[in-house]
């Protein structure tokens, strides 16, 4: 659930999802945490009202990353875990993100439920005797043991962290110190407005970071987005990292280190992942885009890590959140292991060329035109050697990849082309944008 505050997501309707998910569920003990936005306080009173009129048990964490919520929820087996969190999204956005008892999203089913629930006014309240408590507690360091007893460092690294200004800005900079790392923090204090970055970590919004690694001659750069469950790195010549690559790069590590096994990543993630990871043995899986597919895909296969192209890392010996600290550490400790610094450790990783277009669709008529397209891609493009319907259209070739998503916000249809070389994406571009606009016809806007 996501939206702008006081428009789509009030106290009103948080207030509703607690008791929702409390009727749902049966819970009887729920963790509740925030990230840093000026309305999460609001969201979080509301949410808690909720959950205690239905008699659940509310321990209230305060402000922490989403992957610590997550880890805690499990560690300490409480029933549910929400997250009041809008993630990457601009300050006036917020939402709530619900975990069970394993640290595992709600996905489709629940989710529909609630709604459901909410929709139909059909709660379960508490007699007034039996009431749910509210309690306000600090449980961070279980987070921080976990962590520094996964990684043990050798070398002291010079890192910078930026957590920019959102749930990490504690933690990210503790855990990097406790790990045994010389830590220099920016962005480190709290501030809802983030008003010193894009809460999402881009190159761009990144620029500040690299001038500062290059600067202080740093050997990595680490950078969180507003919640804490997606990291980006900047090397030590103050270079941002490609998401793509270092994702095929740690994935490939991670196979090598397990001697096999399988990595998830969504249907937009670079072939190139599949190149790294299948020439160390192991197999790439691909689910639908978002990290509780990617997670629920990753528990389901049993698969060694997972991964999406956005700096969201899963690593399911711990707990099935993305989480941007651990992630962090982790990379550290390869870094170690392979004896090389982050530059060189995504410099075997080949080179792709990615084009993007967008073609108009009613949003009536996308579902009809993409069973069409459905029919038709495979004809076209007779050589494929994998075709997925998952998450829209995902065809791959000997020399590349095409995928059709219509947009689930906009009036569009989304085409996504990889290619061995610019002609080979452009060449799959032209003849799947001709198959796109053939279903579509008149029908565009």
């Amino acid at each position: 659930m996501r939206g702008l505050f006081n428009v789509d997501l009030t106290a009103e309707l948080a207030c509703k999802v607690g008791l929702a998910v409390a009727s749902f569920s049966e819970a009887k003990s729920a963790f509740v945490a925030r990230d840093t936005r000026v309305s999460g306080h609001i969201i979080e009173n509301a949410l808690v009202s909720g959950l205690l009129g239905a008699g659940v048990s509310v321990s209230v964490l305060g402000i922490l990353p989403t992957p610590t919520l997550a880890y805690l929820t499990k560690a300490l087996k409480a029933d549910v875990g929400f997250m009041i969190t809008a993630s990457h999204n601009p300050p006036r956005y917020n939402g709530i993100k619900i975990f069970d008892s394993h640290s595992l999203g709600y996905a489709d089913n629940a989710q529909s439920a609630i709604e459901k629930r909410i929709t139909d006014g059909d709660f379960s309240l508490s007699s007034w005797r039996s009431l749910g408590r509210a309690t306000q507690i600090d449980a961070s360091q279980l987070y921080l043991k976990m962590v520094k007893h996964s990684v043990k460092l050798r070398k002291k690294w010079r890192v910078v962290v930026d957590p920019g200004c959102g749930a990490t800005y504690r933690i990210g900079p503790l855990l990097m110190k406790e790990i045994g790392c010389h830590v220099m923090a920016l962005n480190a204090q709290p501030d809802g407005y983030f008003p010193a970055r894009s809460s999402e970590p881009t190159e761009k919004s990144l620029s500040g970071l690299s001038h500062v690694v290059k600067v202080l001659g740093a050997d990595l750069g680490i950078a969180f987005d507003g919640d804490g469950d997606r990291v980006a790195f900047i090397d030590n010549s103050g270079s941002f990292i490609d998401f793509d690559r270092l994702l095929s790069a740690f994935s490939s590590y991670t196979v090598r280190k397990t001697r096999g096994g399988s990595v998830v990543t969504n249907v937009e993630a670079s072939m190139c992942v599949d190149t790294m990871v299948q020439a160390e043995g192991g197999k790439v899986l691909r689910s639908k885009v978002g990290d509780v597919w990617l997670s629920e895909a990753i528990q389901e296969s049993k698969s060694v890590f997972g991964g999406e192209p956005c700096g969201a890392w899963v690593h399911p010996q711990h707990h099935l959140c993305p989480d941007g600290p651990l992630s962090a550490a982790l990379f550290l400790k390869a870094l170690e292991e392979t004896e090389k610094t982050a530059a060189e450790f995504v410099a075997r990783v080949p080179e792709y060329m990615t084009v993007r277009e967008n073609i108009a669709c009613k949003n009536e008529l996308k579902a009809k035109a993409i069973v069409g397209i459905a029919e038709t891609i495979k004809k076209a493009f007779p050589t494929y050697i994998a075709f997925s319907n998952i998450d829209g259209i995902r065809l791959a070739l000997d020399t590349g990849w095409i995928l059709i998503r219509p947009s689930g916000t906009e009036p569009f249809i989304r085409l996504t082309v990889e290619g061995q070389s610019l002609k080979v994406a452009k060449d799959i571009m032209a003849k799947g944008k001709a198959i796109v606009e053939n279903h579509i016809g008149g029908d565009k806007i």
